[in-house]
């Protein structure tokens, strides 16, 4: 699957974008301006990036309790995401949401799930209504090696292939659920194996190189495009930080996060478009410092937006 040297910068722009915005959520949590808990998408950019890059605001995605990458990638307003954030009534749920239930119906972002395994259902049930309604559009549900353990996400791949529903089920294995590392809790090598289970096609790819993403993925929602029903796509990659902001990441060690590290898919993608001449040292400098901007302009806007009122307590809140 080709891609023009245009889509090659936006991917790079994308990942730096996440990757700036979850270093100064980090920074914001830590100084005590965030409510709540966050679980950041640091090393795992190119998975959101390389996945969306193939959708239209027409698409759907499902996103997880680690959303912030998702949302990005999709083209979620930073400043609104920041806003709910910090809990302002300028955010996407008007500051009840917080990090884990951002949504943006507009652009077919259907929530961020603090529920493990929440997300399939939801990305399937997405996918019955594009198929009731004749659309051109897909589903494509994020989850978690984690969620791969749950019920939901089984009966939700069992469903979508009983019905050959369009959903592409875009596992992000970091090796860790919580603090359970994925090879004390299943009995296969990939949780791609598990798509035999239900006659679907399942691949592994490497989740930090953005292209191999983007074209494993791609070939997956032209599949589902084309009625040919769900795929499961697993992804290796590897959070940087610990599953929430001050986890003490007592179950793995120091040598493991360097390895990983090692693997960054952001300087990856950035010295192939050196080699490529597609950026220069200069073009490097330029983009991070716009994002560096966009992001205090997002910060700014959230401090300034106001608290939601008492009055609206029980307001968009459903049960």
């Amino acid at each position: 699957m080709d891609l023009t040297n245009e889509q090659l910068i936006e991917m790079y722009i994308t990942m730096n974008k996440i990757r700036t915005f979850e270093n100064r959520v980090a920074e914001l949590f830590a100084d005590g301006k965030i409510p709540g808990f966050v679980h950041l998408y640091v090393g795992e950019e190119a998975v959101a990036t390389g996945a969306c890059a193939n959708l239209t605001d027409k698409d759907y995605i499902t996103s997880t309790h680690r959303g912030h990458g998702h949302l990005i990638a999709k083209g979620g307003d930073i400043k609104r995401m920041m806003a709910e954030l910090f809990g302002k009534n300028t955010g996407y749920c008007k500051g009840k949401g917080g990090s884990m239930h951002i949504a943006d119906l507009d652009l077919c972002i259907m929530v961020a799930n603090g529920i493990v395994g929440g997300g399939p259902p939801l990305a399937a049930g997405a996918a019955l209504a594009c198929q009731y309604l004749d659309t051109d559009s897909v589903a494509v549900c994020f989850f978690g090696d984690g969620a791969s353990n749950q019920g939901t996400t089984h009966e939700a791949m069992n469903l979508a292939t009983c019905w050959k529903l369009p959903v592409v089920f875009v596992n992000e294995n970091n090796m860790y659920g919580i603090s359970s590392c994925t090879l004390n809790s299943m009995c296969v090598p990939n949780i791609a194996d598990r798509a035999a289970a239900y006659d679907m096609p399942g691949v592994v790819v490497d989740g930090n190189d953005v292209i191999a993403v983007y074209e494993a993925v791609g070939e997956a929602i032209k599949r589902a495009r084309q009625s040919k029903g769900p795929s499961l796509v697993e992804c290796k990659t590897y959070r940087h930080r610990g599953h929430f902001e001050g986890d003490p990441c007592a179950y793995r060690n120091d040598a493991e996060l360097e390895e990983w590290k090692e693997k960054d898919p952001i300087p990856r993608l950035e010295q192939k478009l050196l080699e490529m001449k597609l950026l220069t040292d200069g073009k490097i400098s330029e983009i991070k410092s716009a994002l560096q901007k966009e992001l205090a302009e997002a910060e700014k806007f959230a401090e300034e937006s106001p608290l939601p009122d008492v009055s609206e307590l029980t307001e968009d809140v459903y049960s």
